[in-house]
């Protein structure tokens, strides 16, 4: 539907950002907890907009959508907790947080298109 492409690469990126910061801070920061929940959040975000890109119906694409919402959402908060907590430089958190942000205004206007044109 609307936008897809744009929201598969930029989740797709995202994802593989998110698995090399789970791996620093696997091997560097010996950190095994929050790592683990900000790889399952953050790598979900684009294994939804893939799912939501074989809808059934506009309501179901709505609804992956809206949930890859929801786990960007919970991505943002692993990352500014692992900020705060040191894990990370705010450079480094800075940079990675603009990118869930990116991620957050497009599935949001994704949907809002969606449901408007619905």
């Amino acid at each position: 539907m609307a936008d897809g492409s744009a929201a598969r690469e930029k989740s797709r990126a995202f994802a593989l950002r998110v698995v090399k910061i789970y791996q620093y801070l696997q091997e560097q920061k010996r950190e095994y907890v929050l790592s683990k929940q900000l790889l399952r959040s953050g790598t979900a975000i684009g294994a939804l907009v893939r799912e939501a890109e074989q809808a059934e119906s506009r309501a179901d694409f709505i609804h992956k959508l809206a949930i890859a919402l929801k786990e960007a959402s919970e991505t943002e908060y692993w990352l500014d907790l692992l900020t705060e907590a040191g894990y990370f430089d705010r450079h480094a958190g800075t940079s990675v947080r603009r990118d869930v942000d990116e991620l957050l205004k497009l599935l949001t206007a994704i949907i809002k298109t969606t449901r408007s044109r619905g």
